[in-house]
């Protein structure tokens, strides 16, 4: 009996943004940021895992994942959603996770992120960081706002994906979008031949290792709009993770170049609401004299500091946006609290924000 089509089924129903099937467990999805178990399930057997593998994989895939452990793609589930999958093995058995692809591209003005970041679609060249955990909205922020620039401007884009996630209707911009896997064996092939490719706009799904990111700064600084996404919690500490990756002699020069073709870092989260749903709380660098001299000098400490006396110019530090949620009673304090990576600065934007803030 099949038991991926009803899970998949109900995942796209209720609008799951992930689905988690592991042996021994009934199956999992994540609703509004929250677990809940498959409802009528039964806890999956081994002969299940392996099953639900081959019917996403096909045959020749799987005994590649036998090889490897574990292994990302896309699946598309009888025309109705794509999903973007993780095969991996956990205690001796097979375990899948799963992420709901929405059909279409989304807008950025359907997604309550700040207006500024339209203005940053408008840019030719440099660097567009946006950083965050896991399942917060990275991969949805990027495609709005590359299909923005769809929508506006005549470029050639290329991405870099593993996987694909969102597919790209040619508007006013040609898409090339590379898989790694099945169009490119790997991130280092695919950007090496990116400036080969004539592009405008580059997007590479992940910055994962020291030759990714320099790669990335390399296409940014010959002309070209780079996007890409880092796991970090905040401006200050992205700039140090991509510094620290590099070795000791190396760094003045990283540091040198970041500070010259950086635009933005974009920092997310999506928060639980009142009424159920998320929104997203936005922490928000943009690059002036200020950033470019501490990220030159190494004073990455200053940079909190930085962002909070430059609202004038659309800066903002992630406690701003969540008081402003709270303030507009969409977020609860409590809820607030737990996202907060400076528990003093949410209270004293509390306190400071009078009249509610727009473009959040």
């Amino acid at each position: 009996m099949d038991k991926l089509a009803p899970v998949l089924a109900l995942a796209i129903k209720d609008k799951a943004s992930d689905v988690h099937l592991l042996v021994g467990a009934k199956p999992f999805l994540r609703v509004n940021g929250q677990l809940f178990v498959f409802p009528g399930g039964t806890p999956l057997e081994k002969s299940d895992s392996v099953a639900m593998a081959k019917a996403i994989l096909g045959e020749e895939r799987y005994q590649t994942l036998l090889k490897r452990r574990e292994m990302d793609c896309s699946y598309v589930f009888q025309d109705q959603a794509r999903f973007r999958v993780n095969l991996y093995f956990q205690r001796e058995s097979l375990a899948i996770a799963m992420r709901l692809i929405p059909p279409e591209v989304p807008r950025l003005a359907d997604l309550n992120l700040p207006p500024i970041l339209r203005k940053l679609t408008e840019e030719r060249q440099g660097f567009v960081l946006v950083t965050g955990p896991t399942g917060h909205g990275k991969s949805t922020t990027l495609a709005a706002m590359l299909a923005e620039i769809n929508a506006t401007r005549a470029e050639h884009i290329v991405t870099i994906e593993d996987p694909i996630e969102y597919f790209f209707r040619d508007d006013k911009s040609v898409f090339s979008q590379r898989e790694i896997g099945s169009d490119t064996l790997s991130w280092a092939n695919a950007l090496r031949s990116t400036l080969r490719e004539d592009p405008n706009v580059v997007l590479i799904g992940e910055m994962r290792d020291l030759e990714t990111i320099k790669a990335a700064l390399t296409v940014a600084e010959t002309g070209h709009l780079v996007f890409s996404t880092l796991h970090t919690n905040s401006a200050a500490e992205t700039i140090d993770r991509i510094v620290d990756v590099f070795p000791p002699g190396a760094k003045a020069q990283v540091r040198m170049q970041l500070a010259n073709s950086l635009l933005a870092v974009i920092s997310q989260r999506l928060i639980p609401t009142i009424k159920p749903g998320r929104v997203p709380a936005i922490e928000l660098l943009l690059n002036n004299h200020a950033v470019q001299t501490a990220i030159r000098e190494d004073k990455t400490h200053m940079i909190d500091n930085i962002i909070q006396t430059s609202a004038e110019v659309g800066m903002r530090l992630l406690e701003t946006s969540l008081a402003s949620w709270v303030n507009k009673r969409v977020v609860s304090l409590e809820v607030a609290k737990e996202y907060a990576l400076r528990p003093k600065e949410l209270m004293r934007d509390l306190q400071q924000q009078r009249q509610p803030v727009t473009g959040i």
